[in-house]
C-alpha cells in the first residue's frame, strides 16, 4: 500500500487525538499571525508618521548641517539642481525647505518657537497639512501669511488675522525680525509640534532671515524603503562632499532600535507559543507510538522493512503539521485582513501616551507576506525536528520486546 495513504488513514484511527494536535496548531498560527501582524502594522505606522509627517525617505543637507543646524549651515540651489535630483526614478517628489528657530511674540507674550519655509504646493502632498487646518485657510503660493500651532497661537493669545511679530538672526548673523498676519491655525498629532511650529512661504522665509535661494534641506519622496535604498547610493556618488544624503533611518537610528528591540520581545513571545505547540505534537506523536508498539512489532515481524516503517511515521507527523498549517492561514487571513481594514481604536491613558508621542491612538496591522511567511517557516521546522524523532526511534525498533508487550 502507498505509504501516503497508510499514513493517512493511520491519523484518522484516533480521530479525536489528531483533530486536538491539528487544532493546536491551527491556534497558535492564527495567535502568531495576529500578533506578528500587530507588530508589523504598528512598526508600518511609525514609520509612515516620521516619512509623511516630516522627514521624507531622505533629505540632503549641507554637509554640516545635521550636527549644527543652523541658518549658516544651509546650502544655495537653483532649478536645475532639484530637476537633476528629481531625475532618478526611484525618487517621486522633491520638496525644498528652509527651517530655523526664532521668538515668537503676540501683544504681550513672547514663546520660542521653529519655523519652516515651505513651498505650500508641494508640501502638501507630503505632510497634509491643509488636511490639519482647524482654523483659516490653508496658504497660498504668493500669501504673505503665516500658520501656526494651536496651542501656540492660544499660548500668544492670537487668532486668525491677528498679526504675529517674529524675531531671530538671519543668514550670517543678520538680524532678523517681521510682522506677518495669521493666515490659519493647525493642529498636528503631536502636541509638540502644536505648540511650537509655525509654517511660512518659503520665498517669505527667504526674505526674513536674508537667505535668497538657500535651503536647509531639500525632502526626497520615493514609493517605499527598497526604493530610497537604490537611489541613495548613486546620489552620494553624484553630490559633491559639500552635500550630505541622509536616510529617514539615519535620522531617527533610535525609533529603528525600538522597532528591533521591540521584535525580539515579540519573537520571544510567540517562542513560547511555539513551544506549547511543539509539545503539543510531540505528546500526540508519542502517545500513537506507545500505543502502537505491538502493532509496530507485527509489522516488522511480518517482514515490513523498517525504514518504510519510519517513513510511514514521518509522513503522519508532517501530515499533522501541515493541515495546521494550511488551515491556520486560511483561518488568519480573513482574521488580519478584518483587522487591517478596521485599526482597533485606544482609548484612556493609553490614546493620550500615543498622542503625546505624535502617533495616532490606534493599533494598526500589517497584511505584509512576512506576516505569514515567518508562521510557515516556523511550524515547518517545528514539525521537521518533532518527525525526526519517532523517524529515529523506528528505525532502532525492537520488535521482540515489542510483541513481549
Amino acid at each position: 500500500m502507498n505509504v501516503f495513504k497508510l499514513s493517512w488513514r493511520n491519523l484518522w484511527r484516533n480521530k479525536r487525538r489528531t483533530l486536538i494536535t491539528v487544532a493546536s496548531v491551527f491556534f497558535g498560527v492564527i495567535l502568531s499571525s495576529l500578533m506578528t501582524s500587530m507588530q508589523e502594522g504598528s512598526y508600518n505606522s511609525m514609520i509612515d508618521t516620521v516619512v509623511k509627517f516630516y522627514s521624507g525617505y531622505a533629505q540632503i543637507h549641507q554637509s554640516e548641517y545635521w550636527e549644527n543646524k543652523t541658518i549658516n549651515n544651509s546650502f544655495e540651489v537653483n532649478q536645475s539642481f532639484l530637476d537633476s535630483v528629481l531625475s532618478h526614478a526611484e525618487i517621486t517628489q522633491v520638496i525644498p525647505r528652509l527651517e530655523s528657530f526664532v521668538l515668537a511674540s503676540g501683544d504681550k507674550i513672547s514663546r520660542g518657537a521653529m519655523i519652516i519655509g515651505i513651498d505650500p504646493v508641494l508640501e502638501d502632498p507630503l505632510t497634509h497639512v491643509s488636511k490639519k487646518v482647524v482654523e483659516g485657510s490653508y496658504l497660498k503660493q504668493n500669501d504673505d501669511g503665516i500658520m501656526v500651532g494651536i496651542n501656540l497661537a492660544s499660548k500668544l493669545e492670537l487668532h486668525v488675522g491677528d498679526t504675529l511679530v517674529l524675531l531671530g538672526q538671519g543668514f550670517h548673523g543678520i538680524s532678523a525680525a517681521g510682522k506677518y498676519p495669521i493666515k490659519a491655525l493647525f493642529k498636528h498629532a503631536s502636541p509638540e509640534l502644536n505648540r511650537s511650529l509655525i509654517y511660512i512661504p518659503i520665498n517669505i522665509c527667504r526674505d526674513f532671515l536674508s537667505a535668497p535661494n538657500r535651503l536647509t534641506s531639500i525632502v526626497l519622496m520615493m514609493e517605499d524603503n527598497s526604493q530610497m535604498r537604490n537611489v541613495l547610493p548613486k546620489l552620494r556618488n553624484e553630490l559633491s562632499e559639500q552635500y550630505s544624503v541622509m536616510s529617514w533611518e539615519e535620522m531617527f537610528p533610535t525609533m529603528i532600535q525600538q522597532i528591533e528591540s521591540d521584535r525580539s520581545s515579540g519573537w520571544v513571545m510567540k517562542l513560547i507559543l511555539y513551544v506549547v505547540i511543539g509539545f503539543g505534537i510531540f505528546g500526540t506523536i508519542l502517545m500513537m507510538m506507545n500505543e502502537r508498539k505491538h502493532e509496530f512489532g507485527v509489522m516488522v515481524a511480518c517482514g515490513m522493512p523498517k525504514i518504510r516503517l519510519a517513513t510511514v511515521l514521518l509522513i503522519e507527523t508532517i501530515f499533522i503539521g501541515a493541515m495546521g498549517l494550511v488551515f491556520g492561514l486560511i483561518g488568519s487571513l480573513p482574521v488580519v485582513g478584518y483587522f487591517y481594514q478596521h485599526p482597533y481604536m485606544l482609548t484612556g491613558p493609553t490614546a493620550d501616551w500615543m498622542l503625546e508621542l505624535g502617533f495616532e491612538p490606534y493599533m494598526f496591522f500589517s497584511l505584509q507576506s512576512s506576516v505569514f511567511t515567518d508562521q510557515i517557516m516556523v511550524v515547518v521546522v517545528i514539525t521537521g525536528i518533532i518527525a525526526a524523532i519517532p523517524f529515529y526511534k523506528s528505525l532502532r525498533f525492537k520488535e521482540l520486546n515489542a510483541l513481549k508487550d
